[in-house]
């Protein structure tokens, strides 16, 4: 004979199974869920480089779109949710994501780990502009310091991220490094055709030191006399600079793809010269199908840019 269960038994089972539904769904937004396998990626150099290392091991969310501009692109609410949901946030750091920064802070209060991966790959600092002595986090332009990343974003997710087969990361860290390094050889073979009193570059921002450092370039100056784009020039920065570009006879402008042209072509003119101007990936991918969908991409073709503008 089955025996009937007490309408107060019951009762008191269904608010268990309640409660325990309630606390898991808490969990989610209260950190009670932290370390479950997810990563968040602020700008999309570091997320394609973060896709890269994990692989399938975990869900990588990236808040930066295609041609966007890392120093103003903000987020969505359901995005900074995210952020603040993540078992990692990676993000460039010393200053970058100015647009993002308090909710990379946010999430930092919420106790989610978090790594800065410029700080991590021994930055230089900037000279000569209105950043002088500030950190440069424009590190992705010198490939030696992105493999150096790509090992510090894999020992972090490794650490800090649950249900991640370490030796998967590992694997697909080592491919991934082995391809930066081709990237490296590539470079280094292709300024290498640029003789060197032709080694000049004008930019838009400042965001080549790096890539000036590695492979022995002088940066003559920038139109917008700072390390984001959020700066303005004045009348005398642009004249000065003109002045610069015309005593040097660097034959090409180097344009942000992300940014307008317009300030480097009114120094184009400026300086009173024949100065072609011409467009980089500094800082963002593109679409996919528009040249620089990838980190790898992205280098190769500012190398051929750069190598075709100031080798010719």
């Amino acid at each position: 004979m089955s025996r009937r269960t007490p309408r107060g038994t019951r009762w008191a089972a269904a608010l268990l199974a309640a409660a325990a539904v309630l606390v898991l769904g808490l969990g989610g937004c209260s950190g009670l869920g932290r370390g479950r396998a997810s990563v968040v990626v602020t700008t999309n150099i570091l997320g394609d480089i973060t896709r890269a290392i994990v692989g399938d091991q975990a869900e990588v969310t990236v808040l930066m779109k295609p041609n966007a501009d890392p120093h103003s692109f903000g987020v969505s609410a359901r995005e900074a949710a995210l952020v603040e949901q993540a078992g990692l946030v990676v993000y460039n750091g010393l200053g970058l994501e100015e647009g993002v920064l308090r909710n990379v802070e946010a999430a930092e209060a919420a106790h989610v780990p978090t790594l800065a991966v410029a700080e991590r790959v021994d930055p230089i600092r900037h000279t000569g502009d209105a950043s002088e002595g500030q950190p440069d986090p424009h590190f992705w332009t010198d490939p030696v310091r992105v493999r150096t990343a790509v090992d510090v974003i894999a020992n972090e997710i490794t650490a800090r991220v649950s249900g991640v087969d370490e030796e998967v990361i590992r694997r697909n860290a080592e491919r991934y490094r082995a391809e930066v390094d081709q990237l490296h050889a590539f470079m280094t073979d292709q300024f290498g055709r640029i003789p060197q009193d032709r080694r000049k570059l004008v930019t838009n921002h400042h965001v080549f030191g790096y890539l000036a450092r590695r492979y022995g370039f002088e940066v003559i100056g920038a139109v917008l006399p700072s390390g984001t784009t959020l700066a303005s020039p004045s009348a005398s920065d642009l004249e000065q600079l003109a002045g610069t570009v015309r005593a040097a006879g660097v034959p090409v402008i180097f344009a942000d793809s992300s940014q307008p042209d317009r300030l480097a072509r009114v120094l184009a003119e400026q300086a009173g010269l024949s100065v072609r101007v011409v467009a980089l990936f500094s800082e963002s991918l593109s679409q996919p199908d528009q040249g620089a969908g990838t980190y790898l991409d992205m280098m190769r073709a500012n190398t051929v840019a750069i190598t075709s503008g100031l080798g010719s």
